[in-house]
């Protein structure tokens, strides 16, 4: 028998125990011996709850427990969840978590605290909530030397852009009814402007290229200034817009950061739909694979974390090798000397002459045509540079003015 520990009640940490306690059988049969959840810690109150007796508001019941060999993580944030996890782990306790700001802020230093005391962290649920990416990116595909990982990592603002771009339904009211229908907080900010898809393609470049790359690192935009006439104007371009988090290896350094992109509707990555996530990685020897399903969820994510705890179940004397390197000041490069197309949208009052400074700007743009667009419009698409050339060219324009602009990805 091995005694778990939960810290936090809510959403994910009740789906762990549902999980844990309705699949027991079939969990001990998996992970070579029953599993009890010991301790659950929470400053609520739950007396309706069959576990209500195994509560506690002390920390020090569930670290200091040596019976305890496993703790899950569910708390979210840094301000308890960091002390907590690192007392755990210093404690020989093996740790899962899904807790996305944990391991994109303090990854590097938990790893490393848990190979020096032959424990497990592990954080399945942290990326993809019930879609399992880090065990295939760590194992599956330990054959290929990944290149390129790019996806839709954040189900809200996926489901806003979908109303806009088949609804014809604009930001404010696409967030209203996400707001209403529970996928975005009453405070929206770590979706929409992209904070959640941020620690995602942290840990993913992380465990994908082997060193920690903290968020600060990673260029961050969100999809609050996205608008219904940058919709028609991705779909004039065949495409659509999606908030995609990429990271590309580059030599011994990589790109890393997340923005609205115009994704070509060929792309798999395009027909990711509402609420679910898709997240494509490029190896040189299997080459695009795609990674799709919900991205949320109180027993999805439950599943995956309750995964990660059969896994440690099964490794308890034995460290799993899941790590990465500490982080480095230098070792995301410059994200203006990242080469792209961009779709952009101007407004000119000679279109002749405005067409003209762009040809000698770009030597030659793809000029696109939508039939919203209002009679001073241009529309096009800039040849692939270094995004610093492009910003410079489009800011020294004399003949017009820009409204908008949006990457372009080039995988499909």
């Amino acid at each position: 028998m091995v005694k778990i520990a939960i810290l936090g009640y809510g959403t994910v940490g009740s789906g762990v125990a549902e999980v844990l306690t309705c699949n027991a059988d079939s969990i001990a049969q998996k992970a070579g011996q029953p599993i009890e959840v010991a301790r659950i810690l929470d400053i609520r109150d739950f007396p309706q709850d069959p576990l209500w007796p195994k509560f506690t508001k002390d920390f020090e019941d569930i670290v200091n427990d040596p019976e305890i060999s496993i703790v899950v993580e569910t708390m979210g944030g840094l301000k308890f969840a960091y002390p907590f996890v690192k007392a755990c782990l210093e404690n020989g306790k093996s740790v899962v978590t899904s807790n996305k700001e944990l391991v994109a802020a303090k990854g590097d230093e938990l790893l490393e605290i848990a190979r020096k005391n032959n424990l497990n962290f592990l954080f399945e649920a942290s990326v993809g909530g019930g879609i399992p990416i880090l065990r295939p990116l760590d194992q599956c595909l330990a054959a290929n030397e990944v290149t390129e990982i790019a996806g839709i990592l954040n189900g809200t603002t996926n489901f806003m852009l979908t109303k806009m771009i088949e609804e014809d339904m604009s930001f404010d009211d696409a967030l209203a009814l996400a707001q209403e229908l529970g996928y975005a907080e009453r405070d929206p900010s770590a979706d929409v402007d992209g904070a959640d898809a941020c620690r995602k393609t942290c840990i993913l470049a992380s465990l994908a290229f082997g060193r920690h790359v903290f968020p600060e690192q990673v260029v961050t935009e969100g999809i609050r200034h996205i608008t219904l006439d940058d919709v028609d104007a991705a779909s004039a371009a065949g495409g659509v817009i999606k908030l995609i988090g990429r990271t590309r290896r580059e030599g011994d350094k990589v790109y890393a950061f997340v923005a609205p992109t115009v994704v070509p509707k060929t792309s798999l990555i395009a027909d990711v739909r509402d609420v679910f996530n898709g997240i494509l990685v490029r190896g040189n020897a299997i080459g695009d694979v795609v990674f799709y399903g919900r991205g949320a969820g109180k027993l999805p994510t439950a599943s995956a974390v309750v995964a990660d705890v059969i896994d440690e179940v099964k490794h308890l004397s034995a460290r799993k090798f899941l790590y990465w390197e500490k982080g480095a000041e230098d070792y995301v490069l410059a994200q203006h000397d990242f080469e792209t197309a961009w779709l952009v949208r101007l407004t000119a009052a000679d279109k002749t002459a405005a067409k003209a400074e762009l040809n000698a700007a770009f030597g030659e743009v793809k000029e696109l045509s939508r039939s919203r667009a209002a009679a001073d419009e241009l529309l096009v698409i800039t040849p692939v540079l270094p995004e610093i050339q492009t910003t410079t060219k489009l800011g020294a324009l004399q003949s017009s003015t820009v409204v908008s602009t949006l990457r372009v990805a080039d995988f499909d």
